[in-house]
């Protein structure tokens, strides 16, 4: 599975997170690759421009842009390419601290790897500091 992590997280997390995972895909049913949006399409890349080649790889995206869920034409977009997303929600407009985000995806890792195996795509998650992943219903 290819996991993609937006821009609007610190770039060391994909790498990072690849290198922790790396010892794990020979010996657990979710083989992981972690990419970073900015590495792999560019910096600045549009969500109309990702999200749907995203969807084809049947990949699953890391991100705060809450707006990709609350925008309406995104929000078809990733729906109609059957995208896998988990929205991070930030504790407020300046966002987390560097070292609360990185330890935030290095503890929900393992319940973002099971959702992301069981769930049917197209799906959306959000998640709070706090609070778990819940599902976000786009009927």
């Amino acid at each position: 599975m290819k996991v993609y992590i937006d821009e609007n997280i610190a770039p060391q997390i994909a790498p990072g997170l690849h290198h922790l995972q790396e010892p794990l895909n020979n010996k657990e049913r979710c083989c992981c690759e972690i990419v970073s949006i900015k590495d792999f399409f560019g910096e600045g890349v549009k969500d109309e421009e990702w999200i749907p080649i995203a969807g084809q790889e049947g990949a699953i995206v890391i991100t705060q842009d809450l707006r990709i869920n609350s925008n309406q034409q995104q929000r078809l977009l990733y729906l109609e390419h059957g995208l896998g997303i988990f929205f991070i929600k930030p504790p407020s407009k300046n966002g987390y601290l560097y070292w609360d985000l990185v330890k935030l995806v290095i503890n929900r890792w393992e319940e973002i790897k099971h959702l992301a195996d069981k769930t049917p795509r197209p799906f959306a998650f959000k998640c709070t500091s706090k609070k778990s992943f819940e599902k976000i219903n786009n009927d």
